[in-house]
Parts: structure tokens; sequence; C-alpha cells
């Protein structure tokens, strides 16, 4: 743990600065590669089974909850050979009845945590949300930063509320959101994704999916490349969960290409690598049924959320 503000500061803002430039053109160049239909088929069912569907509206109701869940257990009930999705990502209060839903399934229940998605709140306010998730039954928590306090330069408040938070959360998997489009800088990304995973983050996150701009596939370059780093560094291996704006089988396979060719196939995997959607499980399942019939089925094929 960094001693100081002043040691951490020194150590945040000793990383290598970002190389835009070649940032972008790198996840420009990842995103023209193409893949044999036999590898899509593979990246499909792999994008299915990374995916937290979620549903993060005011007006949520435990039957719109409940009926999530059945679709995340059971994607396509024409053909059980489709994978189950990751998680089903939830507001605190509808935690247990999601908990209740998945019952006997092997998807876990993920929730906003914080005073999501502002994070505006005291500390005290944002471990009771914390711990009231976990007490329903969530399986990982999403937590989202102090963007004013990582902005003017309070490193150490954002690190030590990563750390309570960490502690609150028990044996559930703690999510940190860093919500890119208001950090602004490549360079900011890159410390926030240091910080995080100096705290004890088990997962980084783009973004809340509530603002203009979430996930981007240089954001989730640049942090894949961090989590890499550090686990050269420390042994410790983190998972980058992008959200927000993923939507199309196309986009996903971009995605999933980018972690092959930067973090490796290690974070292959639901444990290491998710898409944070409420829309893209549709138009995976669509180009699923395309590859395995030849033809695209109605619009009633998927159910709209």
């Amino acid at each position: 743990m960094p001693a100081s503000e002043t040691s951490l500061r020194r150590y945040l803002h000793g990383l290598p600065g970002v190389d835009a430039v070649g940032l972008e053109t790198r996840a420009a160049t990842l995103a023209t590669r193409s893949i044999k239909n036999s590898s899509k088929a593979f990246a499909i069912d792999l994008a299915i089974s990374m995916i937290d569907l979620t549903t993060l509206e005011g007006a949520d109701t435990p039957g719109k909850v409940r009926s999530l869940c059945a679709k995340g257990v059971n994607p396509d009930p024409t053909d059980r050979t489709a994978p189950k999705v990751a998680a089903i990502c939830v507001y605190p209060d509808m935690v247990a009845t999601a908990k209740e839903a998945l019952a006997g399934s092997a998807v876990h229940v993920a929730s906003v945590a914080t005073a999501f998605p502002a994070g505006r709140a005291a500390l005290d306010v944002k471990l009771a949300d914390t711990r009231d998730a976990v007490a329903a039954g969530a399986d990982e928590i999403d937590m989202v930063i102090d963007r004013g306090a990582f902005l003017s330069g309070r490193y150490m408040k954002v690190f030590e509320e990563i750390r309570a938070v960490r502690e609150a959360c028990g044996a559930a998997h703690l999510k940190v959101i860093f919500e890119n489009g208001e950090l602004s800088t490549y360079d900011n990304i890159r410390r926030a994704s240091w910080l995080a995973m100096l705290a004890g983050a088990d997962f980084i996150k783009t973004s809340t999916g509530k603002v203009a701009v979430n996930a981007t596939l240089p954001n989730t370059l640049l942090m894949l490349e961090a989590v890499r780093d550090f686990r050269a560094a420390t042994g410790t291996q983190v998972g980058v969960k992008p959200a927000g704006g993923i939507r199309t089988t196309k986009d996903a396979i971009k995605y999933l290409v980018t972690v092959n060719e930067t973090a490796g196939e290690d974070w292959l995997h639901p444990d290491w690598f998710r898409f944070g959607a409420s829309s893209l499980l549709n138009d995976l399942l669509m180009q699923r049924q395309k590859l395995s019939t030849g033809h695209y089925s109605g619009p009633d094929y998927v159910t709209v959320d």
C-alpha cells in the first residue's frame, strides 16, 4: 500500500505517458482483423458467456429482472446449446430477486453500488450500499470511483475508498468503474487503472453506460495493456470489463481480437473479461442462428428486453 498521497502521486505520474496516436492506430488496426467462420462461431459463444446482461433503469421491476434472468440462463429457448451469460447486473434493491431467479444456475448476480452512477455520496453511504447488495446475495459489486477526487489529484482518497469497498465486498468480486469519458485523457485512464489495481480491484471497468462516451476500443486496449503489465510486475491477474455502446457481434469480435492480441489467451475467459451490455446478446443470438441455419430469423426470434 502506498505510504502517502505524495508517494502515490509520484508513482502514478511516473508511469509512461500514453502515445495517443500509436494507441488509436493500434486499435484501428486490430479492428480490421477478420476471422474465419469456424472461429466466428467460437467467438460468438465466447462473447455470450462473457456478458453481464444488464438492466439499470429507474423503471426496473421484479418481473423485468426475473425475465432477464431467465434469458441469461437460457438465451435461446430453441437451441439449448447456447451458452449462459456470465452475470445479471442490477441495482442493489433487485439483487434478492435476481438471486432467487438464478438459483441453481451458474450465472452470477452483479450489483452496481457506491451511489452509482455518479458516485457522489459519503463513504459510509457507499459502504452501506455495498454491504446491502452483498447481504442480499450479490456475487460481484460494480463500484464507481469519485471522479471529482481523481481529477483534482486526490488519489489517496480514491485509493482508500476502493480499499474500503473491497473489504466490504467480502468474498464478492469487485469491479471498479472509471467512467473513462469523464477522465478526458489516456494518461488519466492509465493512472486510474494502476490505482485501482493497487487498491485491490478484481476487475477494471470502462464506464457506467450512463454518459455520452462509454467503452471504446482504444480505451479498452489501454486498460488491457495495464492489466498485462500489472501481472508482469506483481504476478496478480486483473480482469477488464468494457461497458456501454457495444451492441453488435462485429463490435464484440473486435474486442475479443484486441484481448487476444494485447493481454493474451489467459484473458479470453469470463473470469477475466466481460461485456457490460443490455442489447448485445440479441445480435449475438441472431448471428449465431445465421451461422447455424444459413439465414436470419424474423424480428421476433429474440426478446426485446
